[in-house]
């Protein structure tokens, strides 16, 4: 199976501004924040939002309960949608990428000798809710994605990827007879690679398996083709500018039908009807996304939440992706001849010409280097530049608040 090839943006950096004007953060002058893969900012009008929840919290007596315990909720689930190009009943509200995929994995009906796939060295999030269930008899088995690529404690001995490197093939291929869901990273939280999902899809599709995807590191920045795809899990802390405790899930029905319910007083018909009393247990699950929600809901996280995916949706998902890809072009340009990042370049402008990196581009060290690149982050602090190092990688993670001058700052301090 050949790796894809994909057309990316061609649209330069928006020299009328970015998608997202700075002054819709509280940003200090000075700051330079390249690490919303490890948290975004909350932007000015999303954290009037929660307050305005706060105030209703210590006033109740001014609290609607349509209005704001069920109204709030589900703007969430229908700027979600927006954002992703589903249906809003297909969104279920919950607290992290964690929980998600803990939804998925324990309501899932798996037998004993059944498997979980997924790529070598997925985030926590996407391997501990699966190795809970070894306890049930199934099974969770990574795979390399290309030639030298290792995790866990030998993990910064990894070589890089590259553009020859057939990651979806890869997968494919260690399919199994007793796979019945694969678990993948849309993008990789340490070396940034961005999965074509769609061809995970036809290869799960044509072995029967369920393709369960972990979008946190993307969402937000780019929006995925979910055809074939059976959930797709992510918080809101990251990319999509909201708090940690608030996320959400989207399910196909298909795959929603098959799971244990949450089991909580909002998952059964008529739940928020007072007029019926609330003993009578002769109910029917709900058959939407509110089928796999625990319960109360975190307001003042749905309302942050809500007004972020509201402003990313009104910016233009297309835009900011655009305006993200064409930064990392002039990013990687500028490595071009770095003395501090050889080869850096060749490497990385092929996948990005091919569309296969994710909102941040993860420079390469070498290997055991792990005190060059903390050397390199105190040295960014030291200028107010704010990144990430995550196994072997340094990570630098553009957004649509970020410009020209960004990228130049960011060059001076990586040569």
């Amino acid at each position: 199976m050949p790796s894809p090839t994909l057309l990316p943006p061609t649209a330069p950096p928006d020299l009328a501004g970015p998608p997202l004007p700075p002054y819709r953060f509280d940003l200090p002058p000075g700051l330079l924040w390249v690490m919303h893969c490890s948290e975004g900012p909350v932007p000015r009008a999303s954290i009037e939002a929660g307050r305005r929840v706060l105030d209703l919290e210590a006033h109740p007596w001014d609290m609607d309960f349509g209005r704001d315990v069920l109204g709030l909720p589900d703007r969430v689930r229908t700027q979600a949608a927006r954002l992703l190009g589903v249906d809003a009943g297909d969104i279920s509200l919950t607290q992290s990428t964690s929980s998600g995929l803990a939804l998925v994995a324990h309501g899932f009906p798996f037998q004993p000798g059944d498997e979980i796939l997924a790529p070598l060295g997925e985030f926590p999030a996407n391997a501990w809710p699966w190795k809970a269930l070894e306890s049930r008899g199934v099974s969770f088995r990574e795979v390399p994605l290309w030639p030298g690529h290792q995790a866990g404690p030998a993990a910064w001995d990894s070589t890089p990827p590259t553009i020859a490197d057939s990651l979806e093939a890869r997968i494919a291929d260690a399919i199994g007879p007793r796979t019945r869901m694969l678990t993948v990273s849309w993008v990789r939280f340490q070396d940034g690679l961005r999965l074509h999902l769609p061809t995970l899809a036809a290869a799960c599709a044509l072995k029967g398996v369920v393709l369960v995807v972990d979008g946190i590191q993307a969402a937000g920045v780019f929006t995925p083709d979910l055809h074939g795809v059976a959930a797709f899990v992510t918080g809101g802390h990251k990319g999509l500018l909201g708090p940690a405790g608030q996320g959400f899930v989207w399910t196909t029905p298909e795959l929603r039908s098959t799971l244990l319910p949450a089991g909580s007083w909002l998952s059964v018909a008529d739940g928020s009807k007072w007029a019926r009393p609330g003993t009578d247990l002769d109910r029917a699950w709900l058959p939407d996304g509110r089928r796999l929600e625990p319960g109360a809901y975190n307001l003042v996280g749905a309302a942050i939440l809500g007004e972020s995916l509201a402003l990313l949706c009104d910016a233009g998902p297309l835009r900011i992706a655009a305006h993200v890809h064409a930064l990392q072009g002039r990013l990687i340009e500028g490595l071009r001849g770095g003395a501090n990042w050889p080869g850096e370049a060749d490497r990385l402008e092929p996948l990005w010409a091919a569309d296969r990196l994710g909102p941040f581009l993860s420079l390469y060290a070498g290997p055991n280097a792990a005190g060059v690149l903390f050397d390199r982050l105190k040295l960014g602090a030291d200028r107010n530049i704010h990144a990430s190092v995550r196994e072997g990688y340094l990570r630098i993670a553009l957004h649509g608040w970020h410009d020209v001058d960004d990228v130049h700052r960011l060059l001076e301090w990586l040569r």
